[in-house]
């Protein structure tokens, strides 16, 4: 059997992203291990997710610097699934998070886009089945 474990985000610094994750989104630190070289493994995840974290992953060259905030081509990159979009939205809206649109319902479920702190665009999104 196969699962989805860590997703990487390329950051420009770990205290600044795990504030923001901890902090603004809500997420848990599940590990912050120092490593060689001033590295770090650095894990987040939504609380009460089991499945899917971040390693969040400071930028090391010129070239991954060019990537933060836009590793996915300006695409949204990632889905914050809720089972309560009115209360989150609320909650991160509150928290300074800023939302690029108003909610939106689609066949799909209720969303609306967000940035995270370095510009990437994220949905939270309640699906319809949920």
């Amino acid at each position: 059997m196969s699962r989805l474990g860590l997703v990487t985000l390329v950051v420009d610094d770990y205290d600044e992203a795990v504030t923001f994750y901890t902090g603004t989104l809500g997420f848990e630190l599940v590990e912050d291990t120092p490593l060689d070289d001033g590295k770090r493994w650095v894990v987040v995840r939504p609380r009460g997710a089991r499945e899917t974290a971040l390693l969040l992953a400071r930028a090391a060259t010129p070239h991954q610097r060019t990537r933060v905030g836009d590793q996915t081509g300006g695409r949204v990159g990632m889905f914050l699934y809720t089972d309560d979009f009115d209360r989150d939205h609320r909650r991160m809206a509150a928290a300074g998070v800023v939302f690029e649109e108003f909610p939106r319902n689609e066949p799909y479920g209720r969303v609306a886009v967000f940035h995270d702190l370095h510009g990437n665009r994220w949905d939270l999104l309640q699906p319809t089945s949920s």
